[in-house]
């Protein structure tokens, strides 16, 4: 069982920026990739950002893509989201997850093995 939890969360202004923050548990956090996912209010799960274990490869939305930045730093078992210049559209809960030895595409929620409680991401103004 991997345990995942996301930090930094909260209320920022249109046009600012904030960066999420997610801790795993796993005993060998470098051999999984690992993604972002947000839903918004009323609206399905939605595919943001995804590394590879190794930091070879990043994958984004289109809707987020020149503004977010996915991170990891292997040695704290971290990876990082760097949101900027947010909008209005990006309110929603992100969700932190991982996955092992999956080939499919790393769009797809149901790749992924383990998952973070959410954080609430709010856009003002």
């Amino acid at each position: 069982q991997v345990q995942l939890e996301e930090s930094g969360g909260g209320l920022v202004q249109a046009g600012g920026s904030l960066r999420l923050s997610c801790v795993s548990s796993a005993r060998t956090f470098s051999e999984h990739a690992m993604g972002w996912f947000r839903q918004a209010p009323g609206k399905e799960l939605q595919f943001v950002a995804a590394i590879k274990h190794d930091s070879s490869n990043t994958y984004y939305a289109d809707s987020v893509k020149g503004r977010f930045t996915i991170s990891r730093d292997n040695a704290e078992n971290l990876v990082y989201l760097q949101m900027n210049n947010v909008k209005h559209e990006d309110t929603a809960v992100y969700y932190c997850a991982s996955r092992k030895f999956y080939s499919g595409s790393y769009d797809l929620p149901g790749g992924y093995d383990y998952w973070g409680q959410g954080a609430p991401v709010t856009v003002s103004s």
